[in-house]
């Protein structure tokens, strides 16, 4: 649905578009029937669009943006309107995504079939360690890390932490967090499955550090697990994998160092 087509349905079910501007990764924001709104054609549109409403139904969670249209090309969204990042932020974004942990999930995996624009297998899978490694092994096969990665994948059972799966984000990067002017931070771009709550905080410190304060917040709703720190490298080599198949070889060598911590 490039181009012209996906301005077509859009006008037909909100109205005319009158200014379009690119956001980038894809997304457009537009003018459209008297609002401002987030356009975003692609694969993947419907597997968003659940996300979002999944994570919008967790009572205390991060607030998310409201899915006006979800068509598998084309995936539309109110706009968010946003300020520069504060403290307060970064606390309200501690407690409302312990409150979203805290909610559990049927199964292991499950859900979305994408982490960006990186294909996954949504089946579900009897216990994390089965999940995790499904993900990993699936993911270092793409990009030529089987070695590393099977050593890794082999002492799961005794690396991951107990618990039950509960609802997360899945690609909890800070891009995809929104400094709301309401004070609140937004969630947006999910790739929500059933998975242990230490690999959203992972990811979220894989490309820029996550304030202590942010940390404190969500401990007084959701205490973490003994040990998470040790794990955090863990659950950032899933992430650091789909940025090798997706970008290749500047992310090779940081997965491989991360395999390695935990071989």
């Amino acid at each position: 649905m490039a181009g012209a087509p996906w301005r077509t349905r859009l006008a037909e079910v909100v109205g005319t578009v009158t200014v379009v501007r690119a956001l980038g990764g894809g997304a457009w924001l537009v003018d459209a029937g008297g609002r401002t709104l987030v356009a975003k054609p692609g694969p993947g549109a419907t597997d968003e669009a659940e996300g979002l409403r999944r994570i919008g139904a967790v009572d205390g969670a991060p607030p998310v943006p409201d899915v006006l249209l979800a068509d598998p090309g084309l995936l539309v969204t109110t706009a968010i309107e946003q300020t520069t990042r504060t403290a307060a932020h970064d606390v309200a974004l501690g407690r409302s995504l312990a409150a979203l942990h805290r909610a559990p999930w049927a199964e292991w995996g499950g859900g979305s079939a994408l982490v960006g624009a990186c294909p996954v297998d949504p089946s579900p899978r009897l216990d994390a360690a089965a999940f995790y490694a499904e993900r990993l092994a699936g993911l270092a096969a793409r990009c030529g890390l089987e070695r590393p990665v099977d050593a890794v994948v082999a002492r799961l059972p005794d690396l991951l932490p107990a618990g039950s799966p509960s609802i997360v984000h899945g690609d909890l990067w800070w891009g995809n967090v929104l400094a709301g002017a309401d004070g609140r931070s937004w969630l947006i771009d999910p790739s929500v499955h059933g998975g242990l709550a230490e690999e959203d905080l992972a990811m979220l410190a894989l490309f820029g550090s996550v304030p202590e304060r942010l940390l404190r917040a969500y401990r007084e709703v959701n205490p973490l697990a003994d040990g998470w720190a040790e794990r955090v490298g863990l659950f950032q080599l899933y992430p650091l994998l789909v940025h090798t198949v997706l970008f290749g070889d500047r992310y090779r060598a940081q997965a491989e160092a991360v395999a390695a911590r935990y071989t």
